[in-house]
């Protein structure tokens, strides 16, 4: 036992305390859904889920996994290359490839290994990865993971992107890969994925885009920020989770050419070294494909209550980042002020997370709220009064 590895411990938590950084964990004792209870028995609103459509706890869902429990079981018990890939697996990845419009798919068991066991297996040191500035933490993970030379382009600046491609050729890049995320998970935002493609187009560049907050809910059909932008078919791979607007459980996958997917499942790390997926988790996300593509209306009515809620907070002089993304972050700068706030939200019930270094950049705190498709006026409204009420209280309006 080395006493000086654990002192050392202790005064970094003692750190992250001393600055108001230390994230704590609020137990809830009931479904994800938008009026939950915490541990305490308090009934409070739930504004920071990644329940979309209000699929978490939804019946056909759930039905599907306990059906699925008991017809195949409770795990697979094995990596897929061995014996751990039934029929449910390869049927999952058939309808997403068909849903999301690639040619194949393969699955992982958080989006965080799609992105991690990605980059590797496809690009080495002749090779450059292009990664937007405010990228999400497991796309950069993967990125570390590999040899190719590594670009940063300043966060959703074409000229930046651009001259970044420049410097790429001049250095001799076999393979260009341009990487970002669909929708940024701390502000909201789309990328400019229509403007990203041209320049993969002039520089001979592929584009990577993570897909995990907008699959499900933003297209026309719900099938991302390529359907938003009108680049469907432009994209060359694109990563997504079953975790948010698929049903909230676990999972994540990759969707590409046939030929990528099949390196992938040769060389792909946390996919030959993790245990398949749960049958459960995949066959009630196949409901929940099929709930988004029979529903449209989840759709619409989670645009309607984020144009609402939005507008709602904006008239009483909240600074709000992004636009029509259901993520809205109501920005406060100062971490101090977010946990306060983040704490009073709660103790009139409303549940609203601080979100703050490093988590996202210093200076720019924020209670990032997420609207779904199930919260009703009433809920939106009562939200909105109690942020008025505290936003006041703490001099932020």
């Amino acid at each position: 036992m080395s006493k000086s590895f654990y002192n050392f411990i202790d005064n970094e938590v003692s750190e992250i305390v001393a600055d108001n950084l230390f994230k704590d964990e609020r137990l809830i004792s009931t479904p994800q859904q938008t009026a939950i209870k915490l541990s305490t028995g308090k009934e409070v609103l739930n504004f920071c889920a990644n329940d979309y459509l209000g699929l978490a706890n939804n019946d056909q869902i759930k039905k599907a996994a306990s059906n699925s429990v008991v017809d195949d079981g409770f795990g697979m018990a094995s990596v897929r290359f061995i014996c751990g890939t039934n029929n449910l697996h390869r049927e999952l990845e058939n309808k997403l490839s068909k849903f999301l419009g690639f040619e194949d798919t393969i699955l992982y068991v958080a989006c965080f290994d799609a992105n991690g066991g990605l980059f590797e297996p496809l690009f080495s040191k002749e090779d450059a990865i292009i990664s937007d500035a405010l990228n999400h933490a497991s796309i950069i993970d993967g990125i570390r993971l590999c040899k190719a030379q590594r670009y940063r382009y300043d966060h959703s600046d074409m000229d930046s992107l651009e001259n970044c491609l420049k410097e790429a050729v001049k250095n001799n890049a076999r393979h260009k890969v341009i990487a970002t995320d669909g929708v940024f998970s701390m502000d909201g935002t789309y990328a400019k994925l229509d403007e990203i493609c041209q320049l993969a187009e002039q520089y001979d560049a592929l584009v990577m885009v993570d897909d995990c907050h907008a699959t499900g809910f933003v297209g026309e059909q719900g099938k991302g920020t390529p359907e938003h932008f009108g680049v469907e078919g432009k994209i060359d791979i694109l990563t997504g989770t079953l975790g948010k607007a698929l049903g909230g459980a676990s999972g994540g996958f990759v969707c590409a050419k046939e030929n990528v997917v099949k390196l992938l499942k040769q060389r792909s790390r946390p996919y030959l070294f993790s245990n398949a997926l749960a049958p459960s988790i995949v066959k009630a996300s196949m409901v929940a494909l099929d709930i988004i593509e029979n529903e449209p209306e989840r759709r619409e009515r989670i645009k309607e209550n984020t144009q609402y809620f939005r507008e709602k907070m904006a008239a009483l002089g909240f600074s709000l980042k992004g636009n029509s993304h259901p993520i809205t972050p109501v920005m406060l700068g100062d971490a101090e002020v977010a946990q306060k706030m983040s704490k009073e939200l709660l103790e009139h019930g409303l549940y609203a997370v601080g979100f703050f270094y490093p988590v996202v950049p210093k200076g720019q705190a924020r209670i990032r709220l997420q609207i779904t498709s199930e919260h009703n006026k009433e809920q939106l409204d009562k939200a909105v009064d109690i942020f008025e009420k505290i936003g006041k209280s703490l001099g932020v309006i």
